[in-house]
């Protein structure tokens, strides 16, 4: 079995340049940053110095460094309730001059490292489910009260690790029947009105075509109108123009498929399943469960954040605000999903090591 995988980094490329070709030509809208394409470039310079470390400190020096970077994580965190500065919306990013960036992004990876770590002597009864939560409840009680979006991306992905540790399915089918309940009844009615109205919209944008449903509507004309094959690079009309909110980060699938049709639309999303199919190959080419713990969590993040974005995008989901991996515009997102794929990659390139 080979020790590098090419598949992997060609997926990632090829991802990561649809990103850079629609955010280019967003960049046009009057609505948009004209320097966002700068900034994209930008962040995939930024992510390549904490990749080359990953690769140089390999396996086993990065599983040490898991809980000094969850414990950092975490307080990071913490601070956007005292120091954390409002944008978009959301309280919870840190702004230190011209630079920005959001807490949630680093915990994520911090989670993703940790949690393996925890976990490594597999499931061993009730009993040991102790370990994960005392890692995951934590940050999940300061995200939930921020940023629901992430609170989501949060849950699926430590369902994902919760699979790859083996526990009992019915354990599973449990939790889900339980949140299945207990949001419409208990979580539902206690969200704030302009909460609901974003998590149900999608259901009949129209009924609110000025207010709450104007994305969701505007983001399912700039999708049709780009037919078989689209109207062309930075030729989008939507877009360009200012009727799609968010062209360049919730609804850049929007964007993209306006100008490439019906035909970049699908093979973006053949590249997603390419790389989630390559993450779970790679989860079983791997002997040891803490990496097959950590591979499902990557797993579990890029893909519910791909599914919600684009589903979202088609007023099939709920809109979170969630963005979508190496495609949306944002520093902060693109390193660290840039920099959470090098970790999985290394972690991949040493899986046989000391065994």
């Amino acid at each position: 079995m080979p020790k590098f995988d090419l598949r992997f980094p060609l997926i990632v490329a090829l991802l990561l340049l649809v990103g850079l070709v629609t955010v280019s030509s967003v960049a046009l809208s009057p609505r948009v940053d004209p320097g966002i394409f700068t900034k994209q470039l930008l962040g995939v310079g930024l992510a390549a110095i904490p990749i080359g470390v990953l690769w140089w400190a390999g396996r086993d020096r990065i599983y040490a460094l898991a809980p000094w970077l969850y414990g950092f994580a975490l307080l990071l965190q913490a601070s956007t309730f005292v120091i954390g500065k409002d944008v978009n919306g959301q309280q919870n990013w840190i702004v230190i001059g011209p630079l920005q960036f959001q807490p949630l992004e680093l915990l994520k990876l911090a989670l993703i490292l940790f949690l393996p770590v925890v976990m490594r002597a597999g499931y061993r009864g009730v009993a040991s489910y102790w370990r994960p939560f005392a890692v995951f409840l934590p940050a999940f009680g300061l995200v939930v009260a921020q940023d629901f979006g992430g609170a989501m991306v949060l849950s699926v992905m430590f369902a994902a690790i919760l699979l790859a540790w083996r526990i009992p399915l019915w354990h599973f089918l449990l939790a889900v029947l339980a949140v299945g309940i207990a949001f419409p009844t208990v979580v539902f009615p206690h969200l704030k009105p302009y909460q609901q109205a974003r998590l149900t919209i999608f259901l009949d944008p129209y009924r609110d075509a000025r207010g709450q449903g104007y994305q969701v509507i505007q983001s399912t004309i700039a999708v049709g109108s780009g037919g078989m094959m689209g109207k062309g690079y930075k030729q989008g009309t939507q877009s360009h123009n200012g009727f799609v909110p968010e062209a360049h980060t919730d609804f850049v699938y929007a964007s993209w498929s306006e100008e490439q049709g019906f035909v970049g639309a699908v093979a973006v999303l053949a590249l997603y399943a390419l790389l989630c199919w390559r993450l779970a190959g790679m989860a079983t080419e791997s002997p040891r469960l803490p990496d097959q713990i950590l591979f499902a969590g990557v797993l579990g993040q890029i893909g519910f954040q791909a599914v919600e974005n684009i589903g979202a995008s088609l007023s099939l989901l709920p809109l979170t605000g969630i963005t979508l991996p190496l495609i949306s515009s944002g520093l902060s997102s693109l390193i660290s999903t840039l920099v959470t794929l090098g970790l999985a990659y290394v972690i991949y390139r040493d899986r046989f090591e000391q065994i």
